[in-house]
């Protein structure tokens, strides 16, 4: 593609503020154009980014024709068959994409049907110990029915034996792709979850139960996972790793605020967040991502007082998620991946030209690369998520 040169505005970290540079004729990676951004620095093209598929859509895609059935069907999901989908639709990354240490429940508990029902549903014993109500052909999010962690005795018996440090849970093959220095794909190392795994092991109304009736179980649970990830990140990077970013998750909040009070938050969670990211930054990883659904804004002081500067998916949504509040309010420390919404998927194309035009002042914002905001839904037509790919590499080429 012939590059365009062009004056753009991006942050002067010194000054926290506006400044004016012009493209040159560089050839730059992918990895080199994203961390150009998050650094807002100068860029060719804008890379055209997604963070997956639902697995429906896979199988309305390969219904259609789109993508391979048969014995190459298996292969579909997260790794070489959602890369070889996302290339045919045109995307350039997938954030995220990166190595997965173990640093959750190792072992994780058997996955198994407890009982069947004459409506076929069934109730399922999860890996992470929870029943879920399975309905077939249902596509929400299942149903809870029990919660194998519920006090103390069912934390020391399944939980805190599963969460303790081993060597192996550092693999030579999740590290092999993060010791090259001259990769040319971005690369994440995931970094798990403080509270996020916690609240879906004991379900939320376990979780405000047990803060509110044993508050030092719940900190001890929070501190168990806090030090082994910090354990399990500080040995994959003294090991070699050299990633990119690292990636958290949470998934703590809904459409009007978090589920956890931000005050237990900041006390309990904020100083394992710090941990991990200062020894991440003494490795030379400059930046930290969260994928946190729903409405995050009380919770993004925290985080980047704690070492996260990404935040994703910022989830459109019903209350119309955007990194320009945020940029307002806190300068050029935050940057973001995310805030396109996937809905336009549906439609048709002017709705995708709207759509990257509603994009087009958040990008000239710098530190911000638009991404559908979560997996692309059923719903989506393979001919507007190509012509979405396709638009996006036209419009923000510089």
């Amino acid at each position: 593609m012939a590059k365009n040169r062009a004056i753009f505005q991006f942050c002067d970290m010194r000054t926290n503020s506006p400044a004016v540079t012009s493209v040159t004729e560089v050839q730059m990676t992918m990895r080199e154009r994203v961390l150009r951004i998050l650094r807002y620095e100068e860029y060719d093209w804008m890379p055209v980014v997604h963070f997956g598929f639902w697995d429906e859509l896979y199988d309305k895609w390969e219904a259609e024709g789109r993508i391979p059935c048969g014995a190459e069907r298996k292969e579909l999901g997260r790794g070489s068959g959602e890369r070889m989908v996302a290339e045919k639709l045109g995307f350039d990354i997938g954030w995220g994409d990166g190595a997965f240490p173990s640093i959750g429940l190792d072992p994780g508990f058997q996955w198994e049907i407890l009982q069947t029902f004459p409506d076929g549903s069934r109730h399922i014993r999860q890996s992470d110990g929870v029943t879920v109500m399975d309905h077939p052909g249902v596509l929400s999010i299942p149903s809870e029915v029990e919660h194998l962690l519920k006090d103390r005795a069912s934390w020391e018996e399944h939980y805190l034996p599963r969460l303790q440090w081993f060597p192996e849970r550092i693999k030579d093959a999740d590290l092999a792709v993060l010791q090259r220095v001259d990769r040319s794909e971005l690369q994440a190392l995931h970094a798990g979850s403080l509270i996020g795994w916690p609240r879906n092991w004991v379900g939320i109304e376990g979780l405000s139960y047990m803060l509110a009736d044993d508050p030092d179980l719940v900190r001890e649970i929070v501190d168990t996972v806090g030090g082994l990830l910090l354990r399990v990140i500080g040995e994959a990077l003294a090991r070699g790793a050299k990633p990119d970013y690292l990636h958290f998750w949470e998934d703590i909040c809904f459409n009007k605020g978090p589920l956890v009070n931000p005050a237990f938050f900041r006390e309990v969670c904020a100083p394992w967040y710090a941990k991990i990211t200062d020894v991440a930054r003494k490795h030379g990883v400059e930046f930290a991502s969260v994928d946190c659904d729903g409405c995050i804004d009380t919770l993004v002081p925290i985080w980047l007082e704690s070492g996260v500067n990404i935040m994703f998916p910022i989830e459109v949504g019903t209350w119309s998620a955007s990194i320009r509040p945020w940029r307002e309010k806190y300068g050029c420390e935050i940057r973001g991946v995310g805030g396109m919404d996937k809905r336009v998927f549906a439609l048709d194309r002017p709705a995708i030209d709207a759509e990257i035009e509603r994009l087009r002042p958040l990008v000239d914002l710098g530190g911000y690369i638009p991404c559908p905001d979560h997996r692309i839904p059923l719903e989506a037509e393979w001919d507007l998520v190509r012509y979405y790919c396709d638009r996006m590499r036209e419009a923000f080429a510089r």
